[in-house]
């Protein structure tokens, strides 16, 4: 029988999502077995998500920008090494990690790497085959070095900073955007569902990154009073303390529905090109806060692509605003009918 790993090097270096969807596992597999080191190595940036970490879990962060080439994989890979790990959880699979592993297994150091299962990808999408979530691909990488372990909920990060400022009774946050255009909603759709839901009362607030989008988020502020842009004002760890004082998060198939669940918020997702079948749904969350038709065509791709197959700008799976309006109200009551029933 092999003996137990006492220390664990964790490798997943992008992106912000996956990484986010990491730590539910990390952080459960830590507290579940606190006589284990455990090291994540990570960007710098996405460190920052590692509120809260448990005592036994430190990070390491990584400027890839620094280990450009052949010879900077090579040091890349010493300097893993110098870590002192007796496994390695591969959470990443791409080919920076096998060469670390690789090195490392030539050193006797035990591995396990997360199975992204792509020889069933097309199968799945032809068959619309259920995937399993990536979370639950995660706690089997650790399962595969010899531990047994359960994903708790309660593992989640509690640490992160006062808010910038304290966001009405009735906050709705909205992050409207996602890395391709096959997963982001028609911007006039979203847009005028924000303008029926600030006309019925909800104070809108509207998360994006830097540059473009919050530029275009600042035109959408000018709508109403109760719709306000905060993309590009806050730090990671203020946007997710704000998400953690919304009523709801609304978001695409992108990071903001990891980055909302690591706050514990109720998030509901809208779905174009992908749908909760692939593997991304976020972590405790609910399918029936989901929104995606189950068209013939949907989804097309497992992760997202930059076109439509059917040369469409945007996703004909999305729904028009008044039917994203009407989900988003219709889910808002039904939890507060559930919170005041078992008061």
């Amino acid at each position: 029988m092999k003996k137990k790993p006492r220390h664990i090097l964790v490798l997943r270096f992008s992106a912000l999502g996956d990484v986010a969807m990491t730590i539910p596992a990390i952080y459960s597999f830590a507290l579940e077995h606190p006589e284990v080191k455990v090291t994540v190595a990570t960007r710098p940036f996405f460190a920052r998500l590692f509120a809260g970490a448990p005592d036994n879990l430190n990070v390491e962060g990584v400027d890839l920008n620094d280990y450009k080439g052949a010879g900077g994989l090579f040091r890349l890979v010493r300097m893993m090494a110098g870590i002192g790990a007796d496994a390695v959880a591969d959470l990443h699979d791409v080919p920076r990690t096998r060469a670390i592993c690789a090195w490392l297994r030539l050193r006797g150091v035990r591995i396990a790497r997360v199975d992204k299962r792509r020889r069933e990808r097309k199968r799945a999408l032809r068959g619309k085959i259920r995937q399993q979530n990536f979370v639950d691909r995660y706690a089997d990488t650790f399962r595969r070095l010899g531990f047994n372990m359960t994903v708790d909920e309660s593992s989640l990060p509690h640490a992160w900073p006062a808010p910038p400022f304290e966001p009405s009774a009735y906050a709705v946050g909205i992050a409207p955007f996602a890395r391709y255009a096959t997963k982001t909603c028609p911007p006039d759709s979203i847009r005028e569902a924000c303008r029926i839901l600030a006309s019925k009362g909800y104070d809108i607030y509207l998360f994006g990154g830097r540059g473009a989008e919050a530029a275009t988020l600042a035109e959408w502020e000018r709508d109403s009073e109760r719709i306000r842009s905060i993309a590009g004002k806050y730090t990671l760890e203020e946007e997710i303390s704000l998400m953690e004082r919304m009523m709801v998060m609304v978001s695409m198939d992108s990071a903001n529905q990891h980055l909302a669940s690591l706050a514990g918020t109720r998030v509901l997702t809208l779905w174009g090109a992908t749908t909760p079948a692939c593997g991304f749904m976020p972590y405790g969350q609910r399918e029936e806060d989901s929104y995606f038709k189950d068209i013939s065509c949907q989804p097309c791709s497992v992760a997202g692509t930059k076109n439509c197959p059917e040369g469409h700008p945007f996703c004909v799976a999305f729904p028009d605003p008044d039917t994203i309006a009407s989900f988003i109200i219709r889910r808002i009551e039904h939890y507060q009918k559930q919170y005041t029933t078992h008061l």
